[in-house]
């Protein structure tokens, strides 16, 4: 895989969190596009193609399932990734979010941004990412 053709749109509404997470991805390689809310990264997916969507869940505005629901509803064939990145763990939460598509569930505070930088690095050579054991007893990793 190589970083430099990946591109990655990050949709977080803390600026610290976003900022952190932009300057890990584009150290690696990656192409990172940012937006601060729902609404903005709706607009972003609709003139962009990305390789792959880090989606915090808790935004103003619309959230990141509505946000996911309304892409998924207007490309449904399409292949980008989609990884949640919130410190929701409620499991109708996880829940929803796999039904809506995505790949993967990260717990900000259960991953480092390193780590978070591998579980998109191997999301995007086709591994599959893991929500870790500790936050979430039962398995929730697989799409249905």
């Amino acid at each position: 895989m190589n970083p430099q053709n990946k591109k990655i749109l990050l949709v977080e509404d803390e600026d610290f969190i976003r900022e952190l997470y932009v300057r890990q991805l584009s150290k690696e390689g990656f192409l990172v596009k940012s937006a601060v809310d729902g609404q903005s990264g709706l607009n972003i997916l609709k003139t962009e193609t990305f390789d792959l969507l880090l989606l915090d869940i808790m935004l103003p505005g619309i959230n990141g399932l509505q946000v996911l629901r309304e892409f998924k509803t207007q490309n449904p064939n399409s292949p980008m990734i989609t990884i949640l990145l919130t410190n929701l763990g409620q499991e109708a939460v996880i829940k929803e979010g796999f039904e809506l598509g995505a790949q993967a569930y990260l717990i900000k505070a259960s991953y480092t941004p390193d780590q978070v930088v591998n579980e998109v690095k191997n999301a995007l050579s086709g591994g599959q990412s893991n929500t870790p054991p500790s936050t979430n007893p039962t398995p929730t990793n697989t799409v249905q």
